[in-house]
């Protein structure tokens, strides 16, 4: 094998990438996993109906810290659905939600007032419920390993679960995630709401509790500071926007017994993430036997060009791949606003050839 860890401008990676008008439409299935603890776990799958899923491999989404599966990766809008994307170019793909998220399970200490409870749902929590999640899309889809693709806390978790379990994952896509590369983050580190004022260096779990509540309005503004330009719109589609939003809150039962409505999401995520940008790692790159796609937006707030580079140095297939002037939600993004690069990037990646030239 060689070992790969080029730094690559994605605007030469965006090629051909297929178009909803000229495919057929993707057919979807929920379905869900059962625990040894009486749990379950939601996983959504996507398919496009007569393409080519025999040739290529089962790909599983991995959302991030807020906002669940389906609202991240499968949105009812053109340019809203990166699950359908990879259906399209002949994935099987599984949308998962951790306990705690979405349609799965969800600890009892999220029905209790969330200061009741340390923050839930840390990494070992969310390994776990992937390595389920991976057993089940194996005996579904056939394939001996599944892709992966995780996005900003869901590629610290899904990098988790393939240092330990390499030998069940194909492919890993680690997109805009923390690693530990600095001891410095200025809004997730030292200094910021996340770090106990009264134990420097420690979590705040007693401001976070068990979980969070999230307001529609609170997904936007990080995604708007991003965007290099006065009119959001241009950069954005306001479809994709909205259902984004939407999507998030529909993703609780329990949203719209607040005011305002409001979705829960396990606050674990959270404390990962204060130790990641403190630079105290929970996992080891070099332990990614498999090859690796590192892909970060270079407007990203949440990952810092650090941890893509450490990752990209230490696993022993890596490509790092830097898609310019890019949000922390490309991938929602207009295709001209750095979507296209990143969709083009991830379908080379996981393409079957690009498999059988490092076999």
């Amino acid at each position: 094998m060689t070992r790969l860890a080029t730094l690559i401008l994605a605007g030469a990676l965006m090629g051909p990438v297929a178009t909803a008008a000229s495919q057929p439409p993707v057919e979807r299935t929920d379905q869900y996993v059962d625990l040894p603890s009486g749990e379950r776990l939601f996983v959504r799958e996507v398919r496009s109906p007569g393409g080519p899923a025999e040739i290529a491999s089962a790909v599983l989404l991995i959302h991030g810290a807020r906002v669940p599966g389906v609202a991240s990766f499968d949105l009812p809008v053109p340019g809203g659905s990166l699950a359908a994307d990879l259906a399209e170019a002949g994935h099987a793909v599984y949308i998962l939600d951790l306990r705690g998220y979405g349609g799965s399970s969800r600890p009892a200490a999220m029905e209790r007032p969330r200061a009741e409870a340390e923050p839930l749902m840390r990494t070992e929590d969310a390994v776990t419920d992937i390595a389920a999640a991976i057993d089940a899309i194996i005996g579904w889809s056939g394939d001996p390993q599944v892709g992966i693709i995780g996005w900003a806390t869901g590629g610290h978790w899904a990098g988790a679960y393939a240092a330990r379990y390499p030998q069940k994952v194909e492919r890993l896509v680690l997109y805009n995630t923390l690693y530990g590369g600095s001891r410095e983050h200025k809004s997730l580190g030292h200094g910021s709401p996340l770090e106990d004022p009264a134990r420097p260096g420690h979590f705040n779990a007693a401001a976070y509790g068990a979980y969070r509540l999230n307001t529609g309005a609170s997904l936007l503004p990080a995604w708007d500071n991003s965007i290099p330009m006065p009119d959001k719109a241009s950069w954005r589609d306001e479809r994709v926007k909205q259902a984004y939003v939407e999507a998030a809150l529909a993703s609780d039962p329990t949203s719209q017994s607040r005011e305002p409505p409001s979705f829960r999401s396990p606050s674990g995520a959270m404390a990962d993430s204060f130790e990641l940008a403190t630079g105290e790692r929970q996992w080891s790159a070099s332990a990614l036997s498999m090859p690796v796609l590192v892909l970060r937006s270079e407007a990203d707030f949440w990952s810092r060009p650090e941890d893509a580079l450490a990752i990209a140095g230490e696993a022993p297939q890596a490509e790092l791949v830097a898609i310019p002037d890019a949000t922390h939600f490309v991938h929602l993004d207009r295709s001209e606003s750095g979507r296209a690069a990143f969709l083009g990037a991830v379908t080379r990646f996981l393409a079957p050839s690009a498999a059988s030239q490092q076999d």
